[in-house]
């Protein structure tokens, strides 16, 4: 893939960030032509992976729902990937026209798939009930803090502290679907694409800023994992932000990954509320409409429709679209910046319909979110994880530091699948590989199977 401009070496350049090198493969082979394109191959490679299948017993937004209707993590990242292939395409189409890539090497449909590729992944390191799973390993560690971090690095105790879906899933495609091949084995530029926090969890995130950009508080792989995305970094061509640490600018295409995602959630989410009884049909239609450009086009479009559930449907769809054109045009006004390193933000944050999203987003803090019957599984998942979490670390610890541990430690590890466990099928000497295989196993699990798993230990059921 070359370029057909000399770009300053300082400047990210778009030839070397859609990078087809594979991970974990060197030296590296030719790839032999099947009609996919490398990109294509990510893509279903991750569809075909039991961590993304997994996805379809993990919480969206309503835990454990009842309703066949409302969206799980499976049908979440679907529709992003849709979302976000189409703003990859536009961008694509975009490079190509400009002649910035050889149109002969990358195709706008390989920037569309890249970036589809890494919406379809952008969740499959979540942990069971959703952002509140996170919550609870993290409230977990740090009531643990002195039993459990003790004996690891002040970078490694920040991993568990700050535990991150992000740098889960990361670990997951470069390693944990395979342990003896790399992971997926994705390409560079989709990995790099899917790194929505590029950076490690030591950097003091409060108040670090570089060039006048401050720096999200997430990040984007654990210490275990921070060695290969330096190298992934350095390959695509990223810019380091923080002298001495691991932290990088974003891959210019994780902007649009961070968007579908973004329209995704804020527009389905209101859409799913709706269906769930939580927003009226009216308050949809009157927010939705604000987004959408045309309303006199979307007054000739509702009268095909006699129910309100294929208006709202109707409305979603063009609500969407008129996101991706938005995106697309805020994109290409600030990719002088991000292919400096000098811009670190939310594209939606810069589009017009930003209050509407705002507005919408309110809504559903309010009226979904918070709604009693989703607090009242999410506020369990805390004990469910955290007793998981407590069963299964304590028995590895007993097992890996003491002579003569208990039968009840013995009994527990034998529960724990021979991946999450160090050679031999004995717990890692490693305090800090113990504590990430235990996470690694009680995060990777679905929501069923976390609350029938927890209900086991604790002696609430029996098999």
């Amino acid at each position: 893939m070359k370029s057909k401009k000399t770009l300053n070496p300082k400047i990210m350049n778009w030839a070397n960030l859609l990078s087809d090198k594979r991970w974990g493969k060197t030296p590296q082979p030719p790839e032999t032509s099947s009609g996919r394109s490398p990109f294509h191959k990510d893509f279903d490679r991750i569809v075909y992976s039991s961590a993304f299948r997994r996805l379809q017993d993990k919480t969206q937004v309503f835990p454990l729902a009842k309703s066949d209707y409302v969206r799980k993590r499976l049908t979440h990242s679907l529709e992003v990937s849709c979302v976000g292939r189409s703003l990859g395409t536009e961008i694509g189409l975009s490079l190509n026209e400009r002649r910035i890539i050889d149109p002969e090497g990358v195709l706008p449909s390989d920037t569309g798939t890249i970036v589809a590729a890494a919406c379809l992944a952008h969740d499959i390191g979540n942990p069971p009930f959703g952002h509140s799973g996170e919550d609870a390993i993290r409230e977990w560690v740090l009531e643990k803090n002195e039993k459990i971090l003790s004996k690891l690095t002040d970078p490694q105790k920040k991993d568990f502290e700050r535990f991150e879906g992000n740098a889960q899933g990361f670990r997951i495609l470069t390693h944990l679907q395979n342990p003896q091949a790399f992971g997926l084995q994705l390409t560079y530029a989709t990995l790099a694409t899917f790194t929505k926090y590029p950076r490690e969890s030591l950097v003091d995130l409060d108040a670090t800023t570089h060039k006048g950009v401050s720096i999200d508080k997430k990040h984007g792989y654990f210490q275990s994992e921070r060695s290969y995305f330096d190298e992934i970094a350095e390959t695509v061509g990223l810019i380091k932000r923080v002298p001495g640490s691991s932290c990088w600018s974003r891959h210019p295409l994780a902007f649009l990954v961070e968007a579908a995602d973004d329209i995704s959630y804020h527009i389905v989410d209101l859409e799913d509320g709706y269906h769930m009884g939580k927003v009226s049909f009216e308050k949809v239609d009157e927010h939705l409409r604000l987004v959408i450009d045309n309303n006199g086009e979307v007054d000739v479009g509702l009268k095909r429709f006699v129910s309100e559930d294929d208006k709202v449907s109707f409305l979603r769809a063009k609500a969407i679209s008129t996101l991706v054109r938005q995106v697309v045009e805020c994109f290409l006004q600030k990719e002088e910046e991000i292919l400096c390193g000098n811009f670190d933000d939310n594209l939606i944050k810069y589009i017009p319909c930003s209050q509407n999203l705002n507005e919408i987003s309110n809504i559903e803090k309010n009226e979904i979110f918070a709604a009693k019957d989703v607090l009242e599984v999410e506020i369990p998942g805390f004990a469910v994880l955290g007793g998981l979490l407590d069963a299964f670390s304590c028995a590895v610890n007993d097992l890996a530091e003491n002579q003569w541990p208990s039968s009840k430690s013995k009994a527990f590890v034998k529960l724990l699948p021979s991946q999450y466990l160090g050679s031999g099928g004995e717990p890692s000497q490693d305090s800090y590989t113990r504590l990430l295989q235990i996470t690694d196993y009680v995060s990777g699990m679905t929501d069923s199977y976390a609350v029938s798993l927890y209900k086991q230990v604790s002696g609430i059921s029996l098999p």
